[in-house]
């Protein structure tokens, strides 16, 4: 089953490192942590501080040290399906944040949600219908889903993820198959 995960970050530049990290699996169980820049995390973004409301200065008082996060990632995902909305940027700042701790860029490998979205369309769907119809499905929920003010932080972003992923799932799920090949 997949975890979501979502970054909010100090700028999208090339220089840009993790603020801020939450996952959430199937079940509900989530965490969710501020991150204390590592040394030689200088970059910041004006903008990206008023998108997320996440201050330099907070980070350096509540974020927690990249190690504490990566050697709990690493305990909990490891052997996970880790999806991301944005698996580029998300991926950057996962590299970013395992280097700073020591750790191989690649040891925690991300892929996108709409991905998980698909396989759960398919699941629901049976063999037999088409990956148009699936992606129909899928495009249709997250465009239902989409809101008006995305939250922008990582937390909800993630649970957000779930919430697509389990009505995709569901409504797949309840569509009669005469009906599903018709979409």
């Amino acid at each position: 089953m997949p975890v979501f995960l979502d970054f909010e970050a100090s700028s999208l530049s090339k220089h840009s490192y993790p603020v801020e990290v939450a996952w959430v699996f199937e079940d509900g169980r989530a965490r969710s942590f501020l991150i204390r820049p590592a040394a030689g995390w200088t970059d910041w973004s004006g903008e990206a501080e008023a998108i997320h409301g996440i201050s330099r200065d907070q980070l350096e008082r509540d974020g927690v040290d990249v190690s504490t996060i990566v050697d709990e990632m690493i305990a909990t995902l490891a052997d996970q399906d880790i999806c991301a909305s944005a698996p580029s940027w998300d991926g950057k700042w996962l590299s970013a944040l395992l280097r700073a701790a020591g750790h191989p860029r690649h040891e925690l490998r991300l892929r996108q949600s709409d991905e998980a979205f698909m396989d759960a369309a398919r699941a629901g769907l049976g063999s037999s219908v088409s990956e148009d119809v699936a992606a129909n499905l899928v495009n249709e929920i997250i465009g239902r889903t989409e809101p008006p003010e995305p939250p922008h932080r990582a937390l909800p972003d993630a649970l957000l993820e779930l919430e697509r992923w389990e009505l995709v799932r569901s409504e797949a799920a309840r569509l009669p198959k005469g009906e599903a090949s018709s979409m």
